[in-house]
């Protein structure tokens, strides 16, 4: 006998796919409005979410600076009731050890130095810590794209609709997270993600520009995933490499 929590992950997946299929309808339709290709499109991204939320999965997060990798950590993730992704570090996770290059780098090339110079290497090592942390945050806080964030976008007229070569449209939008930054959200022909760029910053505009891409994966039942998120901060050689896998249904 199936349980009442398969039953409702059953009826998820058939509500998603019955309103996939009504939206490629609404698209296909001659005369669309531009709002109402808007508001097919964030049904589709709802549909999409509210599959994703049935499954668990591990998340795995490299930084690397210079092109090499400084932290890397596995987290296994889930949805909570209230719709936020609960994180649990998972034990045995690689972390690269700082190298004796890199502190002598940072003392100048000169050995010895003091008390005061070690704790001058001490502040600039935390800094960069720091720094790649927040890096990494940032990407929480555009992936997954969220429904909500576009609502708020299209309200202030920051939301519009284009044709996507080879695909069903592509939604764009500015101001999404921070002034300034800007995203495209590409759809394929059945109105899964395809594709999503984000052009945003750090701390400051111009000084610690970021450019996220993600690489979108399917489930068995056809629920589109952030297969790889690829953020990179140029001006400071920083890049965040996120990998989601092993995803499992909820029982």
């Amino acid at each position: 006998m199936k349980t009442a929590i398969q039953t409702h992950a059953r009826l998820n997946s058939l509500w998603a796919l019955a309103v996939a299929a009504l939206l490629v309808t609404t698209l296909s339709a001659q005369g669309a409005s531009p709002q109402e290709k808007i508001a097919a499109l964030k049904e589709s991204l709802a549909a999409n979410q509210t599959a994703l939320k049935q499954y668990s999965w591990v998340e795995t997060t490299a930084i690397s600076m210079k092109g090499e990798v400084k932290k890397q950590e596995q987290k296994q993730c889930s949805y909570r009731a209230d719709g936020k992704v609960q994180k649990t570090p998972l034990a045995g996770a690689a972390q690269p050890a700082p190298k004796k290059e890199e502190e002598e780098r940072a003392r100048g090339g000169r050995r010895g130095g003091g008390r005061v110079k070690e704790a001058v290497v001490e502040n600039k090592v935390e800094d960069l810590k720091d720094y790649m942390e927040r890096v990494a945050a940032l990407v929480n806080e555009y992936v997954p794209p969220d429904p909500q964030k576009l609502q708020a976008a299209q309200a202030a007229g920051h939301l519009t609709v284009q044709p996507s070569p080879g695909g069903a449209a592509m939604l764009q939008a500015k101001d999404y997270v921070k002034p300034g930054d800007s995203l495209s959200i590409g759809f394929d022909s059945a109105l899964k993600l395809s594709s999503y760029n984000t052009t945003s910053y750090v701390e400051k505009p111009k000084e610690d520009d970021v450019t996220l891409a993600v690489t979108f994966g399917k489930l068995p039942d056809g629920t589109a995933f952030p297969q790889q998120v690829l953020l990179d901060v140029k001006a400071k050689q920083i890049q965040v490499k996120v990998t989601n896998s092993g995803h499992k249904k909820s029982q």
